[in-house]
């Protein structure tokens, strides 16, 4: 009898096809109070490293940008007033909540014209090949289940000359590690429960950071997908990380 195939979901082990409606579950229970507990959990920092992926990425008016799990679109509002009316910006996200969050936020700022949503997993993205000038994805790479292959798939729809951006909770230096782990194991679901009602979710959103590849392996990752000339620049010292590859 043949084994099932099993990944990670925070901890735990579970069957390969379960874990993207898992994930699911998690953001379809945080999505209303989602832009409250990321300023909660990260004391506002987010918006800092948020706003550095912005600055190196290079966006001009005219490109195409692709943000992948965009939630609510904190990137995305910048970018379309950076790619302006001749330019296009995507917001994609495999959860139905989330998008439909991202949709209302940006419709409401009065962000039409230039942005359009889509629905879509990370690991066969629904666009064509030599697509994108740039691509994102700001804590989300994490919960996808097949990283290679969401890669991959990022890499096809990159047009030459184009960059990818991983925004990514990541391996903090030694000397901040216990600090951290206390913070992030018996305060964020804490945190959660009071904010959402929901400790699970934010215990899930803890451990899959611990699961996530550290900077160099994730590097080597991108490189096996075939980007070119990565690098990574740690953030709040390695808490998180922003890598970056090109496709030449």
């Amino acid at each position: 009898m043949e084994q099932k195939k099993t990944t990670h979901f925070g901890f735990q082990e579970v069957p390969l096809e379960e874990k993207a409606h898992k994930v699911a579950e998690v953001f379809h229970s945080v999505a209303s109070r989602y832009d409250l507990m990321n300023d909660l959990m990260s004391l506002g920092i987010h918006r800092l490293w948020k706003r550095f992926v912005i600055e190196l990425s290079g966006i001009r008016p005219g490109m195409r940008v692709l943000d992948l799990a965009g939630g609510t679109g904190d990137l995305v509002k910048v970018f379309a007033d950076r790619v302006g009316n001749k330019g296009q910006v995507v917001l994609a996200d495999i959860n139905s909540s989330m998008l439909e969050k991202g949709r209302e936020r940006l419709t409401n700022l009065g962000k039409v014209g230039n942005i359009s949503y889509v629905q879509a997993n990370a690991e066969s993205l629904p666009f064509p090949a030599n697509y994108f000038d740039r691509i994102t994805i700001a804590f989300g790479l994490r919960n996808v289940t097949q990283k290679e292959t969401a890669l991959h798939s990022m890499y096809q729809i990159l047009k030459p000359g184009g960059q990818l951006l991983v925004l990514e909770f990541s391996k903090p230096a030694p000397w901040l590690a216990p600090a951290y782990d206390a913070y992030s194991f018996w305060a964020l679901p804490r945190i959660g429960k009071w904010v959402t009602g929901d400790a699970d979710s934010y215990r899930y959103l803890v451990e899959s950071i611990r699961r996530h590849p550290d900077q160099e392996t994730l590097c080597a990752m991108m490189q096996s997908a075939g980007f070119d000339h990565c690098d990574f620049h740690n953030l709040s010292q390695g808490i998180v990380a922003l890598h970056r590859g090109y496709k030449y």
